[in-house]
């Protein structure tokens, strides 16, 4: 097990890829990670808390459309209302249950907690450090994707 006090950016967000790879069948791009300081402001987002040997927070954020678009390309359909809610909350689940198991091979555990859907105008903060990492689904849209450690 690596002995850090936080875990490497760069060890979750290859994770974080990796997973969305497995889960998702669209081709994307990746930008780069950029820090975020502060408060995060949210209108559609997943919330994944994450315990373990660090703790933090795992934070999916983008248009319902775009949550929506994933899972026709997922499903064969369109999703909207409920089932795009739960959608949203799922998608969450399987990309950074990917991720644990991702980083479990780098001796590094980690356990997640329910999403939680947040809807509306909503802020996170509290958080010692945050990246961001804006994933651009071809055709689709965009998430941003935001590692938080405690």
């Amino acid at each position: 097990m690596l002995a850090t006090e936080t875990l490497p950016f760069t060890l979750l967000s290859e994770g974080m890829l990796a997973s969305i790879r497995s889960v998702v069948p669209i081709s994307y791009d990746n930008h780069s990670l950029e820090s975020v300081e502060g408060h995060l402001h949210l209108e559609f987002a997943v919330l994944i808390g994450f315990t373990g040997d660090q703790k933090g927070k795992f934070i999916f954020k983008g248009e319902p459309q775009v949550f929506s678009a994933i899972g026709e390309s997922m499903f064969g359909m369109p999703l909207e209302g409920e089932m795009l809610i739960s959608f949203a909350g799922e998608l969450g689940n399987m990309i950074s249950g990917g991720l644990c198991t991702n980083v479990s091979q780098n001796g590094i555990i980690i356990d997640i907690t329910s999403p939680t859907i947040m809807e509306g105008s909503s802020k996170v903060s509290g958080f010692k450090k945050g990246m961001e990492m804006k994933i651009s689904f071809h055709e689709k849209g965009e998430l941003s994707l935001f590692l938080l450690l405690d």
